[in-house]
């Protein structure tokens, strides 16, 4: 995905380090994590339930993980990257343990891909999967009003457009005043698609500025946190500049950290507990869950 712009228990070290080098021997060509990482993730400990549906279309599904005997937890919703063209719920298995095993109970979405469905279907499948991820959310031992958003790369842009954009909440019948945060990680929230393959997410006369998240940033959008990866070498760091930029002028308590020595593909690894030595990625989600939600 090319979008550059001008303007549980603990793994040992040995084993994280071996992961590690399986990750970073992988190309860029794909924005999900790899197989070689959810091998070794255990969701022991855990209530995982799978394939549930938050829509008709084949790809509505989600998985949700949590951990046991929890009541009134902050809910998290992970969307995943791949270019809004590939990647899927599975191989953000380990998200979803990382997570739980933080004490959250989170819902691991696949949504509608491109060039079959364009935006704003995919945006629309976040919506739709958070209103079924709150609606069921104290089954899982969750609290309906302490939602957070989150997601890598595409999933990033996904993720800001759901909760900052005042459309797509209100009309999926999601109160804006459950989703306590959102967690955009290495996003493109701010670059002009016609000039990228990626333009084939977008529809033929589509105009940046009629769809990209900084262009249209409601005021009363919750706390946004900002993960940015000082080697990426696909999505440029100034989308996070520029989203930044529009959330202050909006009035939105908004955060921009840069994870040094992190790429595209390690700033979201770095999520899984045996990977955490890479790089803040997950304390700084923690952290940020932490500070936001309902106490």
């Amino acid at each position: 995905m090319s979008m550059k712009v001008n303007p549980s228990r603990s793994f040992t070290r040995a084993a994280g380090l071996g992961v590690a080098a399986a990750l970073l021997g992988l190309t860029l060509a794909a924005c999900s994590p790899q197989n070689t990482l959810n091998a070794v993730t255990s969701t022991r400990g855990l209530n995982v339930t799978q394939n549930v549906r938050y829509g008709p279309a084949p790809r509505n599904v989600m998985d949700v993980y949590a951990p046991q005997n929890v009541q009134n937890a902050p809910v998290v919703l992970f969307i995943h990257g791949g270019s809004w063209q590939g990647g899927d719920k599975e191989g953000h298995k380990f998200v979803g343990v990382s997570l739980a095993r933080a004490g959250y109970v989170t819902g691991v979405m696949n949504y509608r891909l491109a060039p079959e469905h364009r935006y704003p279907d995919y945006v629309q499948d976040a919506a739709a999967a958070l209103k079924a991820l709150r609606d069921q959310a104290r089954s899982y031992g969750g609290s309906p009003d302490n939602l957070f958003v989150m997601g890598h790369s595409a999933g990033g842009f996904n993720a800001v457009e759901v909760v900052d954009n005042a459309r797509w909440l209100g009309e999926a019948g999601v109160p804006i005043g459950a989703v306590r945060g959102m967690i955009g990680v290495a996003g493109p929230y701010s670059y002009d698609f016609r000039q990228f393959p990626s333009k084939v997410a977008f529809p033929p006369d589509g105009n940046p500025d009629n769809i990209m998240p900084d262009r249209h940033v409601r005021p009363d959008a919750p706390p946004n946190l900002l993960l940015v990866a000082a080697n990426d070498q696909t999505v440029d760091p100034y989308n996070a500049v520029n989203m930044e930029a529009a959330l202050k002028e909006a009035g939105v308590p908004v955060r921009r950290t840069v994870l040094p020595g992190l790429n595209h593909i390690t700033v979201i690894a770095a999520m899984a507990q045996p990977l955490t030595f890479l790089g803040d990625t997950r304390q700084q989600v923690i952290d940020f869950i932490e500070a936001h939600r309902l106490k």
